[in-house]
């Protein structure tokens, strides 16, 4: 039996075309690259307040440590690949990418409150005077100390104390046989884990990584004096394994009570107050970053934002997503959601300035003077042709600080430490980089 064939209504085609289009508004995907911090966790926990407000969007995370972050990041933005619609990056990314155009300039909205991101995290996120990502949350550096310890050793320490004090006191408070190292520090080799305590050590000693013929300096006596220091800490006073250490590591230990002292991110004191979280919450004074010749760069300055990179599918709704993450509404979201002491810190006055948010972390007022004092246009002693701190605002840092990180590291495990040696080839691998580069010339 043969069948009819009839023709098809024109509405059917408009009515399938119109199902398509909603279909595709539904399947709106926002993919987000973040690391693996306390406070990105949190974020992913507030998103499905995000998605409500936005029907039809899903937001996917793609969560990873910090080093494999850079390296699938970095690797994505240089191509423009559009594997991620937004991303978190830090003041050395949003320095040295926004000069390649591998990121989108913001213009936030009207409501955004620009103003009131605290001056030194805003102006590192700024390029030619315009916003290349929104801080999520930001930190400088300080000395965490058991207070408990520290008084049954009859000792105290100031608010501003120097690495000799420090030294004198890790000496004093390690009791490997209770558990308890001395100090902990940044053993983990890399430019964003080791160097970055390492480089605010060579600072406040007077050095730097370059002088103004981006002629490296580190087998200058500040090297020396701070990599001798560092390395003495840790192989004498510091935990086992201690190359093996970065922040998260850390976090761990001392709040396990395993540290008597700690000198890293102020975003630490959001995580050892914790009473839930912490053993030694309510026993730890907050100090500022330990000096030595010269306060400054003694203090790293960093913010972890909200970049838009230039091959983003969804840069619209990735800036709305931004600008929501970094408000004063979320602030004020986590602060009923979660409490005062999951706020992100670090990037806003008004943050600081509710009674509520500085009760919960006893470190809030260090913590905010820090980041305001930080000066990374500025960072060394010694004129320097860079900007940045922790770290030099150049595309080749990165390659030298990792291996320079990892010749670093080897002083944690020689024996003994052979500290020139180190810096020996530490310099003619700088000086490799810098001169291929074309900064350095004969």
């Amino acid at each position: 039996m043969a069948h009819t064939r009839w023709p098809r209504p024109w509405f059917v085609g408009v009515v399938v075309w119109l199902l398509g289009t909603a279909t595709s508004a539904l399947a709106r995907d926002l993919v987000i690259a973040t690391v693996n911090n306390g406070h990105m966790l949190t974020l992913q926990r507030m998103t499905p307040h995000f998605e409500r407000l936005h029907p039809g969007v899903r937001v996917r995370w793609v969560t990873l440590d910090e080093d494999r972050l850079r390296q699938q990041v970095t690797r994505d933005v240089a191509t423009r690949g559009g594997r991620f619609d937004l991303l978190t990056v830090g003041s050395y990314e949003a320095k040295v990418w926004s000069g390649r155009g591998w990121l989108r300039p913001i213009t936030p909205s009207a409501g955004y409150a620009t103003d009131d991101l605290l001056p030194p995290v805003r102006d590192a996120l700024t390029q030619g005077g315009k916003l290349y990502a929104l801080p999520f949350y930001g930190e400088s550096s300080m000395t965490m100390v058991r207070t408990d310890l520290l008084a049954a050793a009859g000792m105290t320490l100031p608010l501003h104390p120097t690495w000799e004090q420090v030294a004198q006191a890790a000496r004093r408070l390690h009791d490997p046989q209770r558990g308890v190292a001395g100090i902990c520090l940044r053993g983990k080799p890399g430019w964003g884990q080791n160097m970055a305590l390492v480089s605010t050590m060579v600072n406040t000693h007077g050095g730097q990584w370059f002088d103004t013929k981006w002629q490296p300096q580190l087998t200058s006596p500040a090297w020396r004096r701070a990599l001798t220091l560092y390395s003495d800490l840790l192989r004498r006073h510091g935990p086992p394994a201690a190359v093996a250490n970065g922040y998260n590591e850390n976090l761990a230990l001392f709040s396990a009570g395993r540290c008597a002292m700690w000198v890293d991110a102020t975003v630490a004191g959001n995580f050892v107050s914790r009473g839930n979280e912490s053993r030694v919450a309510g026993q730890v004074a907050f100090l500022h970053a330990p000096v030595a010749s010269t306060a400054r760069g003694a203090r790293w300055l960093w913010t972890w934002s909200l970049a838009i990179p230039a091959g983003s599918r969804q840069p619209e709704l990735a800036q709305r997503f931004a600008e929501w993450a970094s408000s004063p509404a979320y602030v004020a979201l986590v602060a009923r959601e979660v409490g005062w002491h999951a706020v992100p810190p670090g990037t806003r006055e008004s943050t600081y300035a509710q009674p509520a948010y500085r009760m919960a972390n006893p470190h809030a007022a260090i913590e905010r003077e820090a980041i305001m004092l930080a000066d990374q246009n500025r960072p060394t002693e010694p004129p320097s042709p860079y900007v940045g701190i922790q770290w030099v605002g150049i595309p080749e840092f990165q390659s030298i600080g990792t291996a320079v990180g990892q010749l670093v590291a080897e002083l944690l495990q020689a024996a003994p430490p052979r500290v020139d040696e180190v810096l020996t080839r530490a310099q003619a691998v700088a000086e490799r980089k810098v001169r291929e580069a074309g900064y350095m010339t004969d």
